[in-house]
C-alpha cells in the first residue's frame, strides 16, 4: 500500500501536469511571434550632434510640420499595435524595463484583436495578469512576463496591448522603448481604459513603448527566425502602418506557400545601430553588446540573419576605422556565439549607399570588401545577397531607382519586397 506521503505526491502531481499543459501547451513551446529591440531614452534627450555636410542632397519630399512628441505620460493608458507572424491558441507578453533606472509600474494590462484605427474586436479582449496579478511593478532592468493568456491569435494579424500607466513618468528615469516603428500607436486621455472598445485617444505616437516581444503556443517543431540589423532591418521609410519592412515581407512570402513555412519571424532591427560602437542613445547600444539579449534569447529561435555594418562604414566617412576587417572580425563573434546555442546564422550583404548623405569612396571600398568577405568566406552558414537583389545592374554603387525610398540609402517597399524575395527558403 502506497504511505499516506505518497498520495499526497501523487495528487500535487495530477493537479501540477494540467497547470503545466496550459502553460505551454500541449506538446508545444512558446514562439516569439513578434519582437522589437529597446532602446533607452533619458528624460530630457540631449540635442543632436551637429551633421556634416551631406555628400549628397537625399530627394525625400519636405517632411510636413512636426506634431510634438509625446515624451511623458500621466494616469494614461497606451494602446500599442503589433503584427504577428505565426498564429497559436495561446499567448503572452513579454514588458521591458531593460534600460529603466527606476521602477515603473503597470497598472493593468490587456490583450485584443485589433479592429481598426484604436478600436478592438468584439469578444477579443483579455485582461493580462502577471504572477496571477492584475498589476505589476517591473524593476530597473528587468524583464517581465504576462500569464499565459486564452485567445487564439491569428497569423499576420494586428494585435492592440494596452497598458495603463498610473504614475507620473516625467521623471529622472531613463524610459525603455523602440522608436522608430512606423505603426501608429495611441495615448488615452486621463485614466484607466486597458480594455476599452475603444480608447478615448488624446495622442498617437510612431514608437513602442515597454513592450519588447509577444510569443504564441506552437508545436515542438514550430522554428524561430531573429532578423538582427539596423534601420534597413527595422524597416525605414516604409509606409506606416502596412507592414512592408523586409521581414513582414518575407512572412508574407513564407505563409503563401503551396506548403506554409511556419515561421516565427522577431525583428531585431534597429535605425541606426552599428556593429562596433554606440552613438546616439535612440540608435542603441552595439551589436555585440545586444546580441545576446535580442538574438540568442529569444524564444523559439533556429534561425539568425544578420545585416548590419552599414553605419559602423557610412559615419566613419573617410576615416580607416574602422576597416572593413574590424566588421568582419566581429562578425566572427557574432557567428561563434550562435554556433555555442546550435543556431544557423546567415550573413546579408550590405545594400548599395551611393548618394546617401554618409556616402564616400573610402567607405564604398569598405562595403565592398565586406560584402567580398560574407560571400566568400564560409564563415556564416549561408549568404543572403541583398546587395545583388538592389542593386541598379548599370551602375552596382547605386539602389535600383525603383528600389530607392528616396534617400539613396534605405529601400522603397518595392525594395523590401525585392530583399524578401532574394532570400532562398530553402535556408529554413
Amino acid at each position: 500500500m502506497r504511505s499516506t506521503k505518497q498520495l499526497v505526491l501523487l495528487v500535487l502531481c495530477l493537479a501540477i501536469q494540467p497547470a503545466m499543459f496550459a502553460q505551454t501547451g500541449n506538446n508545444g513551446r512558446w514562439v516569439g511571434t513578434w519582437s522589437t529591440s529597446e532602446v533607452g531614452r533619458p528624460q530630457t534627450p540631449p540635442p543632436p550632434a551637429p551633421a556634416l555636410p551631406p555628400f549628397q542632397a537625399n530627394q525625400c519630399p519636405a517632411a510636413p510640420p512636426a506634431t510634438p512628441t509625446f515624451l511623458h505620460f500621466n494616469n494614461q493608458t497606451l494602446r500599442q499595435i503589433v503584427h504577428t507572424s505565426i498564429g497559436g491558441p495561446g499567448v503572452r507578453v513579454v514588458l521591458s524595463n531593460a534600460y529603466g533606472t527606476a521602477p515603473l509600474t503597470i497598472g493593468a494590462g490587456n490583450i485584443a484583436l485589433r479592429d481598426r484605427d484604436s478600436s478592438i474586436q468584439a469578444g477579443s479582449s483579455r485582461p493580462l495578469t502577471f504572477s496571477g496579478r492584475p498589476t505589476v511593478t517591473i524593476p530597473p532592468r528587468a524583464l517581465m512576463y504576462s500569464d499565459p493568456v486564452n485567445l487564439t491569435v491569428p497569423q499576420m494579424a494586428d494585435l492592440a496591448i494596452d497598458l495603463y500607466l498610473p504614475g507620473n513618468t516625467d521623471t529622472t528615469a531613463a524610459i525603455t522603448m523602440h522608436n522608430g516603428a512606423f505603426q501608429t500607436n495611441y495615448v488615452s486621455e486621463t485614466g484607466n481604459h486597458a480594455g476599452s472598445a475603444k480608447l478615448p485617444v488624446v495622442a498617437s505616437m510612431q514608437n513602442w513603448l515597454v513592450i519588447h516581444r509577444v510569443e504564441v503556443q506552437a508545436p515542438e517543431t514550430t522554428r524561430g527566425l531573429v532578423t538582427f540589423g539596423d534601420s534597413i532591418t527595422d524597416g525605414t521609410r516604409s509606409t506606416p502602418d502596412t507592414n512592408n519592412r523586409w521581414p513582414d515581407q518575407l512572412v508574407k512570402r513564407m505563409l503563401s506557400q503551396a506548403t506554409p513555412l511556419r515561421m516565427g519571424v522577431m525583428n531585431a532591427g534597429i535605425a541606426g545601430n552599428r556593429v562596433l560602437s554606440d552613438a546616439a542613445f535612440n540608435v542603441g547600444i552595439n551589436a555585440l553588446a545586444r546580441f545576446e539579449h535580442n538574438a540568442l534569447a529569444q524564444p523559439g529561435v533556429t534561425h539568425i540573419v544578420v545585416m548590419e555594418g552599414i553605419n559602423d562604414i557610412g559615419n566613419a566617412r573617410t576615416n580607416p576605422s574602422p576597416t572593413a576587417e574590424d566588421i568582419t572580425a566581429a562578425y566572427r563573434q557574432l557567428i561563434d556565439q550562435a554556433h555555442s546555442k546550435g543556431l544557423k546564422i546567415y550573413g546579408a550583404t550590405l545594400t548599395p549607399f551611393y548618394g546617401a548623405a554618409y556616402y564616400t569612396e573610402v567607405g564604398e571600398t569598405k562595403r565592398q570588401a565586406v560584402n567580398q568577405w560574407i560571400r566568400t568566406s564560409k564563415a556564416f552558414d549561408g549568404v543572403i545577397d541583398f546587395d545583388a537583389a538592389t542593386r541598379d545592374p548599370n551602375d552596382p554603387k547605386k539602389l535600383l531607382a525603383a528600389y530607392d525610398s528616396c534617400d539613396h540609402l534605405h529601400p522603397s517597399d518595392a525594395g523590401y519586397k525585392a530583399m524578401a524575395d532574394a532570400i532562398d527558403l530553402r535556408l529554413f
